[in-house]
């Protein structure tokens, strides 16, 4: 026995049709909230079905738990209760004192599923990784794709092993002491396959960089929050995931008293204590604004961390030496000691990019830095780049052990970008499999004119659509730096050895910088950074060298000599 249920305020008639599209609809009955219910005593967990509405073609369910034929397919019954967990012993991962590790699904394995991902756990757990937060893997249209195009938000992408395969990779992922986060896109919905907002007011009359805004505030949004709310709950109920990463906050328009960001980390917090078991809400956002991460009894949202692309921003353009775009005021020692100790460089101050104010100042006595994210490379920075390319194609091994050594010794929570601890050299590329021709040619002429303002010829942007584009993607395993790997190991472990390279208190962090050299003070420990060409002698007392980039480091009584492009740990 089923009940089946769907809210379609607008429709005058709905009904229920079972298996294939030739089957006569069941008639579902009306509430005055809008849901039409109809329950049938022979169906259950496999059971194929879409909705009906006012005599028109059978549509999947838009809180569908499965989509075996694709978005445009029907909907499939999926009862929880039908997958046996093996993880009753977990007790989850806090994020504070936590590395992050993002991968693709598609693209980490030559397999691009979540069985073949669960064969490079020991691996991660090796590494020394605590939580690993997976791209979005709700249903998008084709067969490759971000994930950012998804239109079912209850639903798993079926060509990554659909909803048991994501609870075979959780699973899995918790016996290595793995925690998981999801990446949980609810601005909104994908260009191809978005059958939702047929069924109800789910969009608003206002827009956003991707297209129509989500109802938040408008007539009817009471039910598209709880829409949203009921899909971040089922991740992190039904598939035990250990927190979500909320994709650009941004675009959420809310002009309600109650801010669906705060509802929805009550309603995560209530579930924590339920399950019990910390359960992490992540931000997206570029408005630089702290009150996400300010605890609700001070007049915050009260989530657990938000990304931080200043801290990005000044770590790229600080190594690699680029300024154009958004990089602009970024760049400079006199930047990086600024996000260091602040977390923001844009705080209440001029941005060039944006030829306006940006930001706020973040309250560092109040706010750990562990609720700031932080990155070296991620999807965003390396993908939306015309070619695609890592750090590796620009700058040499001594730089990208630097870049390493500061993020994994910051107050931050730091995250790596898959591939990056053993210095790949595959690119990560924009890549879509839209079926539809033209919007496949829409895609392809956005993306060649989107970087043919920044001066690149046509014929330099990869195709997105062309599967050679989603294959050139894809990790090389078989050629790793062993070098580079053994760095990243060795940084991640003296950061969990010694509490003060991980220490969030902002206002305990010093930095000073001078004649390309950066000095990081941390505690008992000094981080020495020499961003130059030649070797640099930096006098010092008397100290223990507990970790260098470069074996050709020396240290005396009264002074440390790097060479070039090299970092220590003292």
């Amino acid at each position: 026995m089923h009940e089946f249920r769907v809210w379609a305020p607008s429709a005058s008639t709905v009904s229920l049709s079972i298996g294939d599209s030739s089957s006569p609809s069941s008639p579902m009955a009306a509430a005055p909230d809008g849901w039409w219910t109809l329950t049938v005593p022979d169906a259950g967990h496999g059971t194929d079905y879409g909705f009906v509405l006012d005599g028109g073609e059978a549509l999947p369910d838009p809180r569908s738990r499965r989509q075996p034929s694709g978005v445009h397919g029907l909907s499939q019954v999926y009862e929880h209760d039908s997958y046996t967990w093996s993880d009753g012993d977990w007790k989850g991962r806090q994020l504070p004192g936590s590395v992050i590790y993002e991968l693709h699904v598609g693209t980490f394995t030559p397999g691009g599923t979540f069985d073949a991902a669960i064969e490079k756990l020991p691996y991660l757990r090796d590494l020394g990784i605590d939580m690993i937060e997976l791209l979005p893997v709700n249903t998008f249209n084709g067969t490759w794709n971000w994930g950012y195009d998804g239109v079912g938000w209850h639903a798993v992408q079926e060509s990554y092993g659909g909803p048991d395969g994501l609870k075979r990779f959780i699973d899995a992922a918790h016996t290595h002491g793995l925690g998981v986060i999801i990446d949980a896109v609810y601005n909104h919905f994908g260009p191809s396959g978005a059958y939702t907002p047929t069924f109800g007011p789910y969009l608003s009359s206002g827009a956003n960089t991707w297209g129509r805004s989500l109802n938040l505030d408008e007539a009817h949004s009471g039910e598209v929050r709880r829409f949203i709310i009921d899909s971040a709950l089922q991740w992190l109920r039904d598939y035990h995931a250990d927190g979500l990463r909320l994709d650009a906050v941004h675009a959420l328009v809310d002009r309600g008293a109650t801010h669906l960001l705060e509802e929805l980390a009550v309603a995560v917090d209530a579930l924590s204590t339920a399950v019990g078991r910390p359960l992490s809400l992540i931000a997206e956002s570029d408005l630089n604004d702290a009150k996400l991460v300010t605890a609700r009894e001070a007049g915050g949202y009260g989530l657990h961390a938000q990304w931080d692309d200043d801290v990005h921003h000044a770590l790229h353009a600080l190594l690699t030496g680029e300024r154009q775009g958004y990089y602009g005021d970024f760049g400079s020692p006199a930047c990086f000691a600024t996000v260091w100790t602040s977390a923001f460089f844009h705080a209440g101050t001029w941005s060039s990019f944006r030829g306006r104010v940006h930001g706020r100042p973040v309250d560092t006595l109040r706010i750990p830095g562990h609720r700031f994210v932080v990155c070296l490379q991620n999807h965003d920075q390396i993908g939306n780049r015309a070619t695609g390319d890592r750090l590796t194609a620009t700058l040499s091994d001594g730089l990208l052990k630097v870049g390493a050594t500061l993020l994994l010794t910051s107050p931050f929570t730091p995250m790596l970008f898959m591939g990056e601890e053993f210095a790949a050299r595959t690119p990560w590329q924009f890549f879509t499999s839209h079926p539809e021709p033209s919007l496949a040619t829409a895609v392809r002429e956005g993306r060649r004119e989107e970087f043919a303002a920044h001066g690149w010829p046509p014929g330099d942007v990869p195709d997105p659509q062309d599967p050679a584009t989603f294959e050139h993607s894809h990790l090389d395993w078989s050629a790793q730096d062993p070098s580079m790997l053994a760095v990243y190991r060795s940084l991640i472990a003296l950061r969990k050895r010694h509490p003060a390279l991980s220490d969030p208190r902002l206002p305990l962090v010093e930095v000073i910088h001078d004649d390309g050299v950066l000095l990081i003070r941390r505690g008992p420990h000094t981080v020495v950074a020499n961003l130059t060409s030649t070797p640099r002698t930096i006098p010092l007392s008397t100290a223990c060298l507990l970790f260098t980039t470069d074996e050709a480091t020396v240290l005396q009584s009264d002074s440390l000599t790097l060479p070039p492009e090299s970092a220590a740990i003292l």
